[in-house]
């Protein structure tokens, strides 16, 4: 890897296989040595042509295994797509590789949060927690405005998300008594109905509740 590697993403390249590492290190270089490569198409269609670093992405899973979300992660970081390619390989990625592009948000600088918030928004929207839990991370600890923070957290709770992949939790939560009017009307609703309450809840109600 030739790109410098912030504290995390170092820790995640030290934990590769020697095979995953050379495999990655030999997609970056591909990457930065040549464009564009043919894509298949279908017979009648017009050849089409994909960047280098967009089919390594795609192949992660075939190579790396266990550790294709560390792959794509680090891959991403190195070659720095723009805000179009990255919404495109959201828009048109598998539930893996969407996880992936929503976790190296925070290690791409170069996107404005006019760019990136979209894509953790969407992520908001559906049902998987594994992608919640991926939109929750960093990248909206810092740029999520206070109300769609707040259902995020709500939406952690509805979908069983343990608060701990809520990124700066504490920081956010401390003291905000919209959350925490949120969190009390959540608990009567589920009491109401004979449902328990979330432990996580009680957690954050917590932190809403004291003074900031």
């Amino acid at each position: 890897m030739t790109t410098p590697l912030t504290d995390d993403l170092a820790a995640l390249w030290e934990g590769l296989d020697d095979p995953t590492r050379a495999w990655l290190a030999n997609a970056v270089l591909e990457s930065n040595a040549v464009r564009e490569v043919p894509r298949r198409s279908l017979p009648g269609w017009e050849l089409r042509f994909s960047p280098v670093w967009e089919l390594r992405f795609s192949e992660a899973g075939r190579h790396c295994r266990d550790t294709e979300h560390v792959a794509r992660v680090l891959l991403l970081h190195a070659v720095r797509p723009d805000a179009a390619d990255l919404a495109r390989l959201y828009a048109h990625g598998t539930a893996a590789e969407r996880r992936a592009v929503l976790r190296v948000l925070p290690h791409l600088p170069h996107l404005t949060p006019r760019d990136a918030l979209p894509l953790v928004e969407d992520a908001l929207r559906t049902n998987d927690t594994r992608l919640i839990a991926a939109a929750v991370g960093p990248y909206a600890a810092r740029h999520l405005d206070a109300h769609a923070w707040r259902h995020a957290v709500l939406k952690c709770l509805f979908t069983g998300v343990p608060l701990d992949e809520v990124a700066e939790l504490e920081r956010r939560a401390t003291g905000d008594d919209e959350l925490a009017r949120m969190l009390t009307d959540y608990a009567a609703e589920r009491s109401a109905a004979g449902r328990p309450v979330p432990e996580d809840l009680h957690r954050v109600l917590r932190l809403a509740t004291q003074e900031s």
